[in-house]
């Protein structure tokens, strides 16, 4: 028993040498499946950590996307409230400036109205025979009136809106004329007393008249009427004394050749 073949010792001797290094090989195998293994469950882990944190970050980037779509929905709908103010303001920036132009044409109305009504009373520059004085409206319109009628030959009337113009205004400028077609007025409708008295008030009150020679050859004519012939002929001669050059005086020297 002893002798055993060589080649059976040999093949025992190698595997007894051989024996360790398999199971050392089997344990590697093991070493590295586990290894293995642990490296899938950690990359796992991380693409799962990986996920839940892209799945935060989507979150709140939808959040925050979600959230600027409501800022600038607000701010959309602020500029919307804006605009429309903002166009309010416009119309009533437009209605205003229609209506300040209103109350400046109804002030510039009204002023012109109140000018108008104070230019009625106003007194006013007028001229008469070269004399240039002032005179109130109704003064004045009171004497246009007045020669309007003596003018179309109605002499009762004249002769009354003449009187009553001396009497409603007995300082007027119009006076020295009014005394000489009120004169006028009456020799017209042959009242040749009155009209006496009014060309000698003339002459009296104004001697300086341009008016006076004339209202003195009136009252020489009137005194003809009157058939006064030595009256005429005093007056005549006053006249001729005192105003020897007026175209009056020239008159009354004719006339005064006639009277005899």
């Amino acid at each position: 028993m002893s002798c055993l073949p060589r080649w059976l010792g040999a093949a025992a001797l190698a595997g007894a040498l051989f024996a360790p290094a398999a199971q050392a090989g089997i344990f590697d195998d093991d070493e590295a499946r586990k290894a293995i293994l642990d490296l899938r469950q950690k990359l796992e882990q991380s693409n799962e950590q990986q996920r839940v944190r892209q799945a935060e970050l989507n979150a709140q980037m939808a959040d925050q996307i979600a959230q600027l779509k409501r800022s600038l929905l607000d701010l959309n709908t602020q500029l919307e409230m804006l605009r429309a103010d903002n166009a309010k303001l416009r119309g009533q920036g437009e209605q205003l400036t229609r209506d300040v132009a209103e109350l400046q044409r109804y002030a510039k109305d009204l002023q012109q109205g109140v000018d108008d009504r104070m230019r009625k009373f106003e007194p006013q520059k007028v001229s008469v025979d070269g004399k240039e004085f002032s005179a109130d409206p109704d003064e004045k319109r009171s004497y246009d009136d007045a020669m309007v009628l003596l003018r179309k030959g109605e002499f009762g009337p004249a002769s009354s809106a003449l009187a009553s113009f001396q009497k409603r205004h007995p300082a007027s400028g119009y006076n020295e004329s009014v005394l000489f077609w009120l004169g006028n007025a009456y020799y017209g409708k042959r009242d040749y007393k009155d009209a006496i008295a009014s060309f000698r008030t003339l002459v009296g009150g104004y001697p300086d008249s341009a008016k006076a020679p004339e209202a003195l050859l009136a009252i020489a004519n009137c005194q003809v009427e009157l058939k006064d012939t030595k009256g005429a002929r005093r007056t005549i001669d006053e006249l001729i004394k005192t105003y020897p050059k007026s175209e009056a005086a020239q008159a009354g020297r004719e006339r005064l050749a006639s009277l005899k």
